[in-house]
């Protein structure tokens, strides 16, 4: 169970307001991937992106990455590698995006 909730996110568009909804990502052997930007929100003053990729589309699985603003104001995404944190915020994504039939 996460330590957050719904009430504790605050929407911002700081990666969307840069560089559009398509982020492209460069590991560390220089290969370059496209992901699609789902979500950005900041929970108790971090920044973070919710990304997918093709591939994670097929199986509804995201990612997620601390937003870092730079000195210069230029942003660099982080991978958020705290497991904990990590399910916490992939868990208030899903309560964002998650609709209930009755």
């Amino acid at each position: 169970m996460s330590q957050y909730s719904r009430e504790d996110i605050v929407a911002i568009s700081l990666v969307k307001e840069a560089v559009g909804e398509e982020v492209v990502l460069i590991d560390q052997e220089g290969v370059s991937s496209t992901y699609q930007l789902l979500a950005e929100f900041s929970v108790a003053g971090v920044a973070y992106a919710i990304i997918q990729n093709e591939e994670m589309s097929k199986n509804d699985e995201v990612d997620v990455f601390h937003i870092l603003q730079q000195e210069d104001g230029s942003l660099e995404l982080e991978s958020v590698d705290d497991d904990g944190e990590w399910e916490d915020i992939a868990e208030l994504y899903d309560e964002l995006t998650t609709t209930f039939e009755e």
